[in-house]
This record gives structure tokens, sequence and C-alpha cells, in this order.
């Protein structure tokens, strides 16, 4: 039986994670921590980052967040401050703890992406990326129609 397009997300996905968490481990972060830390970090050079961000950029729901970084502040990584402009908002602000881990982050990340994307010429990983990005987009305009997989 052929994999399809799903089943092979779905491994890669799963390899994925199994790698990061396993390289993560010896600093203390599970996979999508690290990502978290790294993607604060480069963000907030910018202005403040929201829980909203991280929903947005990594596809979590609001209950995965938001279980997720009242994890990462109890083992303090992070910390939420109140935005004086609306205080329901609360930014995310790394502790010193977090910033001294993502040198660390950051080799992990870059190792993983070297393993992942051995072998594949730049016009192959451009048309891969391109081909992910509009994957992405079908399944939400999909799920904007309300349509179900079966249909």
């Amino acid at each position: 039986m052929e994999k399809d397009c799903g089943v092979w997300i779905n491994i890669l996905s799963h390899k994925l994670k199994k790698r990061m968490n396993a390289n993560m481990q010896s600093l203390g972060l599970t996979g999508m921590q690290s990502h978290i830390i790294h993607y604060v970090l480069v963000k907030s050079a910018e202005g403040p980052v929201f829980q909203r961000d991280l929903e947005r950029t990594f596809g979590l729901s609001r209950s995965t967040a938001t279980g997720m970084l009242q994890l990462m502040e109890k083992n303090g990584l992070i910390l939420r401050e109140s935005v004086a402009s609306d205080a329901r908002l609360k930014s995310l602000i790394l502790t010193e703890k977090a910033v001294h881990l993502d040198e660390q982050v950051r080799e992990y990340l870059h190792q993983t992406e070297q393993c992942l994307t051995q072998g594949l010429s730049r016009a192959q990983l451009a048309l891969f990326l391109e081909t992910a990005e509009r994957m992405s987009a079908n399944l939400d305009i999909q799920l904007a129609c309300g349509r179900s997989t079966a249909s």
C-alpha cells in the first residue's frame, strides 16, 4: 500500500517531535517549549509577544497554549506581564534562565534542520515549503467552510 501525503506528514511530525524531545531533554525542555523560547526571543525584539501569537504561529489551541505557558512559567522560563493599554493582555517575557538556554536551543534546532534537509537541493526545499504552505492553506479553507473530511 502506497503512503499518501497525510501519512507521510504524520510520520515526519512524529519523528521530528521524538528527535526534538530527545535533544531538549538534557536542557529540561520539550521540543515545543524550545520552539516557544526561540520564537519569543526573536519576536520580542520587534515588540510584545502574546499567547495568541503562539497559537497562530504554531497552530495551537487556546487551552494547549495556556497549559504550556503555565508549565513554562512554573518552571521559571517565562513571565507574563500585563500590558498598560489593556490589562487583559499579558505579554510573554523570557527569564534569564530561558535566555541562557536559547543558544543551545538554536544549535539543536539548526542540527535538526540540517539533518532533515540533508541531500535536498534549494529547488527541492523551496518546492516542499511552497507545497506544505499550500496544503496548510487548503486545510484552513476546509475548516473555515465547515466541511467534514468525508466530503
